[in-house]
């Protein structure tokens, strides 16, 4: 007997619209103030209109697109405060995390490792991927799950490409700058968490008047 069961679709089709459009706004294809037509985009897509409409309310949850009536959705015009907004919870949360669990140093190393990689061989994609991967390994080692599904919702990749591209941001995977991180866990350092809340704050783009 044929079974009825369909098999599980390990990438939701609302997920892989969803980084279709993070990618488009990453990549400059969308600006901000541009219009995000779903009807359009389900065409491009081959899908139809209601997995794009979900995907595009989870990127407003994510404060990267708006609503506006009447007008649909369109790509926020994102300012340094918004991005500051977004370090200081994650600021915040990491520090916390910090305080729940400690990683495995063999882990961030591996992760810092990669990082160097990146930055040698002059990949923006990877420095930011394996930077947040590092930051995510300590997240999830605080053995929280809700404290990580909130980190993760922050959508820190895509912020941070944003932030790069449209504040010049330097790169925010700066791997040198991840090294006293790593000897600071590695030595047991019991302000490590207030370590690793500055290293996420100096990151974050200072207000006009403000010095860096």
């Amino acid at each position: 007997m044929i079974g009825l069961v369909e098999p599980v679709v390990r990438s939701p089709l609302r997920d892989q619209i969803r980084q279709a459009v993070l990618d488009g706004l990453i990549n400059g294809r969308w600006k901000p103030g541009d219009r995000l037509v779903e009807r359009r985009m389900a065409a491009e897509l081959s899908v139809s209109q209601a997995p794009v409409r979900e995907a595009l309310r989870e990127l407003e949850a994510l404060r990267l697109i708006e609503s506006v009536p009447n007008k649909g959705a369109r790509v926020r015009r994102l300012t340094r405060s918004d991005l500051r907004e977004v370090y200081q919870v994650r600021a915040g949360l990491e520090e916390t995390a910090v305080r729940l669990g400690t990683p495995r140093v063999e882990s961030l190393r591996t992760h810092l490792r990669r990082l160097h990689d990146a930055a040698d061989a002059g990949s923006l994609h990877d420095q930011v991927r394996h930077g947040v991967a590092f930051h995510r390994e300590i997240v999830k080692a605080s053995g929280n799950a809700v404290l990580l599904s909130v980190w993760e919702s922050l959508g820190i990749e895509v912020w941070t490409h944003l932030s790069i591209r449209l504040f010049r941001m330097r790169p925010h995977e700066n791997a040198a700058d991840h090294e006293p991180l790593v000897e600071a866990f590695e030595r047991g350092d019991p302000e490590v968490g207030v370590l690793l809340r500055e290293h996420v704050l100096g990151y974050a783009p200072p207000e006009p008047g403000e010095t860096t």
